[in-house]
């Protein structure tokens, strides 16, 4: 962390009991949620957006979709999880929270089911498995309309895809950064989306699909 994320995160808010309480228990158990800056961009980004409906790749333990619903009280999330522990995990924190009648958790394999849901979302939050970035962007894309937005987050992996020498990682890390590095620029390169990158948490990235 350095000392500009420190300085910002020192100016947030404290979050709730059951907010911080999953935060202490995603770093105990070495679970990955987004990182406190990148979710205040976020939340920031989609009330002034006001989606209605919002599909979030990747529950974890439903950090996100907590604070998704609350920030935006008359949105539903929809929220993918493949792993069964952290599904119920999820699925125990959110029946905690005061927004669980708006959050719908769906177990099952991200991948596959960008092949097969056919609902519409007016905005899609990807933070699942990064090496499937590609996939997850193309395939849950189709389901928003135009003016709708992609948020993906975790394009910087901490600060891997600025290595200047990448056999200082291991066989997988190197791959996981080649392919981050390779979905962003292709999904820079997507014409019929507007695309910015966020150098705030881990990055993120906003993507608005145009009008035809």
């Amino acid at each position: 962390m350095n000392d500009f994320t420190t300085y910002v995160e020192s100016m947030i808010h404290p979050r709730d009991a059951l907010l911080e309480e999953m935060e202490r228990y995603a770093e105990e158990h070495h679970i990955p949620i987004i990182e406190l800056t990148g979710s205040e961009v976020l939340l920031s980004l989609l009330r002034l957006q006001q989606p209605k409906r919002i599909l979030e790749v990747g529950t974890a333990i439903g950090y996100s979709a907590i604070r998704m619903a609350r920030a935006l009280p008359d949105a539903r999330i929809t929220t993918i999880e493949r792993n069964a522990k952290r599904y119920e995990e999820a699925k125990t924190f959110i029946a905690r929270s005061d927004v669980a009648d708006r959050i719908d958790i769906i177990f099952g394999d991200a991948v596959e089911l960008a092949e097969t849901l056919e609902d519409q979302f007016d905005a899609v939050f990807i933070d699942a498995a990064k090496g499937q970035y590609k996939k997850f962007f193309a395939g849950y894309g189709r389901l928003i309309p135009e003016g709708g937005v992609l948020y993906t987050d975790n394009l910087f992996l901490h600060g891997d895809v600025l290595e200047s020498d990448p056999k200082t990682f291991d066989r997988r890390r190197r791959r996981l950064v080649r392919l981050v590095k390779e979905f962003t620029v292709w999904m820079m390169e997507q014409e019929q989306y507007d695309t910015t990158i966020f150098p705030l948490g881990d990055g993120v990235s906003v993507s608005r699909k145009k009008s035809k």
